[in-house]
C-alpha cells in the first residue's frame, strides 16, 4: 500500500509516497481503507519538528473511508463499515489502524467528506464552547480567525450556545463568512486595531472568553479585551509559540484565567468521542452546523496540500483523497477521491485546527 513518510524534519519536500507493508490490526485495533484524509496544522508542525515526532512516521490524525479488518476483541465494527476518526495518527495513507474506541459510525445520509472534515476541528469547537469555557446565554465571546473552519464552528456553536459572537478576521471575503455563520460583530484587524475595537463594542467592560488560536501574534491583546476573572482559551498558535508568560500578569489583568487545552484530552474514553461527534452529526443532518470545504488534493500532492495551508491559500478544509475516483463538482482535483455522494458546496470553508499531540 501507498503511504506519506517523513523521515527528517522540513518543508513539504519532506513528505515521500512510498509503498509500505499492509499493516495488521492488534487487539482492539481496526484497519480502515481510507478515502479521504484531513489536513490540519498539526500535520505542518509535525512534519516541520516543531512538534517532536519519532522519526520517520506518516502524518495525518483524521480521516474517513471503510472498515477492510478488525483485530481480535473489536465487536463493534464490521468490514464494510463506513466510519470516521481524529487523533489517531497515520492517515496520510491508503490504510490505517485506528483504536476501535476512537472510531465512529457515518450515519446514512450524510456524506463521508463532511463527516471527516467536521472530525477534528468540529470535536475541538465542541469541547471548547461546552467544556472548557462552557458558554452561557448572553457570554460575549471573541473568536480570532472567525472565517477559519475552526472558526466558523466555532461561530456556530458560540451562537447556539446564546453567545454574542464578535469575529476578528483579514478580509472583506472572511468577514461576509463569518457574519454568514452567524457573527454578530466582525473586525478586520488588518485595518482597525481589534483590541480597541473590542473594548467599544463592549462598552468597556470586555470579553467573558476570548478563543485564541493565532497564538504569539494577538496573546496579549487578547488578554486585554478579558473582563475580570475572564477565561483566555489559547486553542492554536498558528503564528508561532507564544513566549513564556509570568503567572502574576494573570493577576495584573483582572484574576484572569488561562489555558493551553488540547483534544486529546477531552476524548479520554469512547463515550466523550461518541457524545461529540454523534452531536455534530446530529447539527449537520438538521441543518444547525454547516461544515465548508475548500479543496482537495490526491495523496501523492501532499506536499502541494501543505504548502496551500501553510500560505494562508485556504478558504476551507483542505482534504487528501487516498482512491482514485470522482470528487463531486467543485473540487480541485477532479480524479482524487471515490465518493458517490454529492458535496454542498455552499458550505465549503475552513481553517486548520493546531492541537498539539499527545501520543
Amino acid at each position: 500500500m501507498r503511504a506519506i513518510r517523513v523521515h527528517e524534519y522540513g518543508g513539504p519536500d519532506v513528505l515521500r509516497l512510498e509503498e509500505v507493508a499492509m499493516p495488521e490490526p492488534g487487539p482492539g485495533e481496526v484497519r480502515v481503507r481510507l478515502k479521504v484524509v484531513g489536513v490540519n496544522f498539526i500535520d505542518v508542525y509535525q512534519r516541520s519538528g516543531q512538534y517532536k515526532t519519532p522519526l520517520p512516521f506518516t502524518p495525518g490524525s483524521e480521516g474517513g473511508g471503510i472498515v477492510d479488518a478488525v483485530g481480535p476483541d473489536v465487536d463493534s465494527f464490521v468490514p464494510g463499515d463506513i466510519v470516521a476518526f481524529a487523533m489517531s495518527t497515520g492517515a496520510y495513507a491508503d490504510m490505517a489502524l485506528v483504536p476501535a474506541w476512537k472510531l465512529v459510525h457515518v450515519p446514512d445520509g450524510l456524506n463521508l467528506l463532511t463527516a471527516t472534515a467536521a472530525m477534528l476541528q468540529g470535536m475541538t469547537a465542541h469541547y471548547l464552547t461546552h467544556d472548557t469555557y462552557p458558554i452561557h446565554p448572553g457570554d460575549t465571546v471573541l473568536i480570532h480567525a472567525a472565517a477559519g473552519g475552526l472558526g466558523l464552528l466555532l461561530v456556530q456553536m458560540a451562537k447556539l450556545r446564546g453567545a454574542r459572537v464578535i469575529g476578528t478576521v483579514s478580509t472583506e471575503e472572511k468577514e461576509a463568512m463569518a457574519r454568514a455563520m452567524g457573527a454578530d460583530e466582525v473586525i478586520r484587524y488588518t485595518e482597525r486595531d481589534f483590541e480597541a475595537e473590542v473594548k467599544r463594542l463592549t462598552d468597556g467592560r470586555g470579553v467573558d472568553v476570548v478563543y485564541d488560536s493565532v497564538g504569539r501574534d494577538t496573546f496579549f491583546e487578547s488578554m486585554n479585551c478579558l473582563r475580570p476573572r475572564g477565561y483566555l482559551v489559547l486553542c492554536g498558535q498558528s503564528s508561532g509559540a507564544v513566549e513564556p508568560v509570568d503567572p502574576q500578569i494573570l493577576n495584573q489583568k483582572g484574576s484572569l484565567f488561562l489555558t493551553r487545552p488540547n483534544l486529546a484530552h477531552y476524548i479520554l474514553d469512547r463515550q466523550e468521542v461518541l457524545r461529540r461527534a454523534n452531536q455534530l452529526f446530529e447539527w449537520i443532518a438538521d441543518g444547525r452546523l454547516t461544515v465548508r470545504i475548500d479543496a482537495t488534493f490526491p495523496l501523492d500532492e501532499a506536499a502541494e496540500a501543505h504548502r496551500h495551508i501553510e500560505a494562508r491559500r485556504s478558504i476551507g478544509k483542505i482534504l487528501l483523497g487516498t482512491q482514485q475516483g470522482i470528487l463531486p463538482t467543485g473540487g480541485r482535483i477532479q480524479n482524487a477521491i471515490d465518493c458517490d455522494d454529492v458535496t454542498d458546496e455552499s458550505g465549503w470553508e475552513s481553517f486548520p485546527a493546531s492541537d498539539p499531540p499527545a501520543y
